[in-house]
């Protein structure tokens, strides 16, 4: 009896995914992007050590969501420039005395891209993030890059949003 009920809950679930159209994401990105896909990071002078961690995430993003691959520019049919452009702490937690105890990351990246019909798309994202850097922590780089590099991970994750979002409605 318990394998007829697992069965049917399998096959109901299958019917219900099948039967409402799901397509995954990486189905709709191919309505955008071809196959190769040349990325660039454009560096803020201001904190150039984040430039290599947001162009390894695209990197991954390209390679493992939209498998594709990471091309020169000359032989890519598409391409994705971000432009970091900086990190701002806004105070969210005070002590009993009025000082400031926890901060908010709040990371600015502005992605341009052309699709594989030549078409240019741009998408300025704004991601916060809430990890916990304390005043101490500012001063503490490791804390204060890895809040900033969660950040523009969760902006990396917003722009494959509108990426399948675009290619969603191209259909």
């Amino acid at each position: 009896m318990l394998k007829f009920v697992k069965f049917f809950i399998s096959v109901s679930l299958i019917s219900i995914i099948v039967g409402c159209g799901y397509q995954p994401s990486s189905k709709y990105v191919r309505n955008v992007f071809d196959e190769s896909v040349y990325v660039e990071v454009k560096v803020d002078p201001a904190e150039p050590e984040n430039a290599p961690y947001l162009t390894d995430e695209l990197r991954k993003i390209i390679i493992q969501r939209f498998n594709g691959k990471v091309a020169p520019k000359n032989e890519a049919k598409n391409s994705i420039i971000a432009t970091y452009k900086g990190t701002r702490f806004v105070p969210i937690a005070y002590d009993k005395s009025g000082y400031i105890t926890r901060y908010a990351t709040i990371v600015k990246v502005e992605f341009d891209l052309i699709d594989k019909n030549g078409k240019n798309f741009h998408k300025t994202i704004t991601a916060t993030t809430q990890e916990g850097v304390s005043e101490n922590a500012l001063y503490n780089s490791t804390s204060r890059i890895l809040s900033i590099k969660l950040g523009l991970q969760k902006a990396s994750d917003e722009f494959i949003s509108f990426i399948s979002a675009t290619g969603a409605n191209s259909q």
